[in-house]
Parts: structure tokens; C-alpha cells; sequence
């Protein structure tokens, strides 16, 4: 959810510069130059994925007044950035073009997740070590007594059998990792990393780590989750011996996550050789890209191709649902937040013809949340087909028992630190463990499989018959539909760890 440094080279394509005309035939009408008085905007321009269409379609964006940032040839994607306001419309005529739309509302200017509210620090005694031997009696973390969430899901009992390999990594998208974190430093990926910001991938030391520690906090934590060693400090991760790597696209600043940072991401893990890539995030500006608009068609189209992509490599995309306690399954949807890059205005959606992107992407695992009770939590996007599986996410409301104290997702921090948070932003990286688990278990597995694998181990909760009225306030807060086995709040039920390392 960050702005695109001015100071990436837009250089263009083919000799071509933005707003210049082609030569004409002798005596011929020279072609009007494109216009350039609109906002300089970032476009996603979607074709057919062969080489010679593509070059075409590049000729084509700087005759129109646009440059190629980056061309990824092999899904059919062009990435450019353009100031005429029939930039797209232009490029929508052009043969071999499906769709071509801007990522944004909102100007390039120099430089959402789905986590509620702000972390919460933990505040440790003074003198407390969180270097300090783990009990031999117990083998746990330091920290692990807080972390309900580890036994919600058997992720304890399952790294005493397999605590993952080596061979298998998770790739965090998200507003970057912090690797020097203690707990996350054993297990961290520099070669399979990069920062993906403005849609080219960054490999340079450090470009995957967060601009902002105090603002961009949200992939350190999801990380901590997946993959903190088991190496007595502070927390354990669902897979503790997995690598991990993270892959930055929210942008400074406004830590936005436009389209064409998310397509760098997944095309950067399909060709990594990452095994799970975990999205806790929405696509911006739009939290669901409709159809009959072509820009948002644009978007979907360019985000769907690169996570098909991914998942044709070999990785398993999970995603998270959203915190908007909304029934994506409903016959309408009221949408107050879109477009977040300028201005908000209310819409009603259609969720059969809006998709929320990633996470109802055709392929992509989508994750519900819930809290200590291992009930949906108050926040929790749901759906009858909509929601494949469900993990623990925290939730307020749903207090633990001590020690653990708190029912939110405790996690890893920039700078060292640790803290609470709660969200379907913390419940899917518990999936993304258990599929990095599975992974280990079964190295020969396809997507596919690990996928069926998820849902067949998982555990439901069903359909509670008393009301779910989470705050007491007497009215119903959303209605679980479907039965014990596939229902609206769970999907397939709640991921289990142990069952991933013993079958």
C-alpha cells in the first residue's frame, strides 16, 4: 500500500518516448500525438503469452503515450506506466490485448492488509531473557505459554514429529520481513527474497525488508507464524524448521498493494522455487475487482494469470478472507472502502461477478478466522463455497485461559520486538504452516494435492445451533449455513498440524 519511487527508470519501448507520433507514409496525415495531460498512472495491460503478440503490444503502449516498466512474457502481462487519460481505452482496441486497465485512482508520487486494529507490544518484566534456556522439562519457547494458537492447531505435538524441511519455503507477500529478527534470522531465504515494489523485482541486500518498522510491521509478524525457529527464543512458528523469504509490495508511505507489485510477487516465487506463498492482504485500491469494470477486470486478470502461474510451478497460495464480517456467498455486498487511494465511495456489489483478489482467485486456498473457543471470529469474512478452510486468527472477544492471557495472535516484530495482533492476516499464515508441513511430508505433492490434503485433515466445528451474537448486544452477527463437514464459517474446518506430519 506504497507509492511507486519516482526514481525507478521508466525508459521506452522500442525507440519509442511517451507522446510522440510514428513517422507517417509520404503525403499521409501525421498521426495526432497522444495526449499527456492526464495523471501519470500505472496500467496493467493483459495479452495473449507469446513473444511476438507482446512485442506488438509494446509498440503499441508507447505509441499511445505510455512506457514498459517490466513485460512478463510468459502469463501475457505488461506493466506501464502512462499520463494519457485514453491510455487504456487505447490499449483495449489494440489486437491481442484481453484487457488493459490502471492499477490505481491515484498519481504515481514519489515515495490494506487484513490485520485489525493496531499490535499490541508485548511488555516483558525487567530482566526477563527472551535469550533464555528453554525448560528441558516442557521444550518450549519462552514466550510459547502465550501463543494459544500453536495448540489450537496440534503445531506443538507436530514439531516433535516433523517440525518441516529444509528443502520447503514459504514466501511471505507482504509489507517485507525484517530477517535480522532472532526468531526469524535461522530460517530466512536471502536468494529466494526481493522487494517486488512498482512491479520489477529488487534483489539487493535488504530490499525485502519493511521501509517503515514502526508502520510496516504486518509481514514480519505473518512470518513469525509460519516459520520461527524453535531455537530458544522468544516464539515458534507452525512449521519451525521451513525457510522462509519475504517478498515486499507495499509501497512507502501509503503501504498500498497495487496490482502490479502483487503480479512481480507471484511470478518472483514461481520462479524461485518457493513452495507456499501466503497473502494476507486485499489487492488495491479495490477491496472486490468487478467484471463490467475494466479497469478492476484488468486488475483480476493480471493478479489471476501470476497466481496461476505460481500455482503451475508448484507453490500453494493461501490467502485471507477479510475482516469485514461480510457473507461472501450473500446475493449483495456494500462496499464503503473503494477505491482507498483517493476518494471512498459506497457501492453495492454482486460477489458473484466482484472478486475479493487474491483470495477468491480460482485456485487459491481461502482462509476464515477464529479465536481461542474455535469459534469464527467477530471480524471474520465467511461463505458457503467461498471459504475453503479456517485457522486461528485471535479474536478480542474470545479470552484464553492463563497463561495465556490474551486472544489475539502473538508474533515477531521488527527490531526484535514481539506482539499481539488479530486478523485473517494472522490466520493465514497458520495454514500456510501447516501447508509448508504437508509439503515436507509429501515433497512429490502437487498444489492440488496439498489443497485436498487440507481440507480432508481439517477439523470442524459445525454449525453451533445458539445464535452467534458475539458482543451480547441480543441481534444475530452472521448466520453459519452448510453442515459438519463444509459449512459458511469453516469451510472444510479448522487446519491440523499433526494430522499434516503423521498420515
Amino acid at each position: 500500500m506504497l507509492a511507486v519511487p519516482v526514481g525507478l527508470a521508466l525508459t521506452a519501448s522500442l525507440g519509442f518516448l511517451p507522446g510522440a507520433a510514428s513517422a507517417a507514409p509520404q503525403g499521409a496525415q501525421a498521426a495526432k500525438p497522444a495526449a499527456t495531460d492526464g495523471p501519470l498512472l500505472s496500467y496493467v495491460v493483459n495479452t495473449t503469452a507469446d513473444r511476438a503478440t507482446v512485442a506488438k503490444v509494446k509498440k503499441a503502449v508507447a505509441q499511445a503515450g505510455g512506457s514498459v516498466l517490466v513485460a512478463y512474457e510468459k502469463i501475457g502481462v505488461i506493466v506501464a506506466h502512462s499520463k494519457n487519460p485514453d491510455f487504456a481505452k487505447t490499449l483495449r482496441a489494440v489486437p491481442g490485448v484481453a484487457s488493459a486497465g490502471a492499477s490505481r485512482t491515484a498519481p504515481i508520487t514519489p515515495a490494506a492488509t487484513t490485520d485489525v486494529g493496531k499490535p499490541e507490544k508485548l511488555k516483558l518484566p525487567k530482566g526477563s531473557a527472551l535469550s533464555a534456556q528453554r525448560s528441558l522439562e516442557t521444550g518450549k519457547e519462552p514466550l510459547e505459554g502465550l501463543q494459544w494458537d500453536l495448540p489450537a492447531i496440534k503445531a506443538d505435538q507436530a514439531a516433535k514429529i516433523n517440525p518441516g524441511s529444509r528443502k520447503v519455503t514459504v514466501g511471505v507477500i507482504d509489507t517485507g520481513v525484517d530477517d535480522t529478527h532472532p526468531d526469524l534470522a535461522p530460517n530466512f531465504s536471502k536468494s529466494q527474497s526481493a522487494s517486488c515494489v512498482g512491479g520489477k523485482a529488487d534483489t539487493s541486500p535488504g530490499a525485502w525488508r519493511p521501509f517503515d518498522p514502526d508502520e510496516d510491521y504486518h509481514g514480519t509478524h505473518v512470518a513469525g507464524t509460519i516459520a520461527s525457529a524453535r531455537n530458544g527464543v522468544g516464539v515458534a512458528g507452525v512449521a519451525p524448521n521451513v525457510k522462509v523469504s519475504g517478498i515486499k509490495v507495499s509501497e512507502a508511505k501509503s503501504s498500498l498493494f497495487y496490482a502490479e507489485s502483487v503480479v512481480c510477487a507471484f511470478v518472483f516465487a514461481a520462479d524461485h522455487d518457493i513452495a507456499v506463498t501466503n497473502n494476507s492482504y486485499y489487492v488495491d485500491p479495490w477491496m472486490f475487482n468487478c467484471a463490467n469494470d475494466p479497469d478492476q477486470k484488468a486488475i483480476a486478470d493480471a493478479v489471476g494469470r501470476a497466481a496461476k502461474y505460481a500455482q503451475s510451478k508448484g507453490s500453494v497460495n493461501v490467502a485471507s478472507a477479510g475482516n469485514s464480517n461480510f457473507d461472501l456467498a450473500a446475493k449483495e455486498i456494500v462496499d464503503n472502502s473503494s477505491p482507498n487511494d483517493s476518494t471512498t465511495k459506497s457501492r453495492t456489489i454482486d460477489p458473484s461477478k466482484c472478486l475479493d483478489v487474491p483470495a477468491q482467485l480460482p485456485g487459491v486456498v481461502t482462509v476464515s478466522a477464529t479465536g481461542v473457543k474455535s469459534q469464527k471470529s467477530y471480524y471474520s469474512n465467511y461463505g458457503l463455497g467461498q471459504v475453503d478452510v479456517a485457522a486461528p486468527g485471535g479474536d478480542s472477544r474470545q479470552l484464553p485461559e492463563l497463561p495465556a492471557k490474551d486472544g489475539r495472535i502473538l508474533s515477531t516484530m521488527p527490531g526484535g520486538d514481539y506482539a499481539y495482533l488479530q486478523g485473517t492476516s494472522m490466520a493465514g499464515p497458520h495454514v500456510a504452516g501447516v501447508a509448508a508441513l504437508l509439503k515436507s511430508a509429501h515433497p512429490k505433492s502437487s498444489p492440488q494435492e496439498i489443497q485436498w490434503l487440507l481440507k480432508a485433515q481439517a477439523d470442524n466445528p459445525g454449525c453451533s445451533t445458539a445464535p452467534y451474537d458475539t458482543d451480547g448486544d441480543g441481534k444475530v452477527d452472521a448466520t453459519c449455513t452448510g453442515n459438519k463437514h463444509v459449512n459458511s464459517f469453516y469451510g472444510y474446518g479448522i487446519v491440523d498440524a499433526l494430522d499434516a506430519v503423521r498420515d
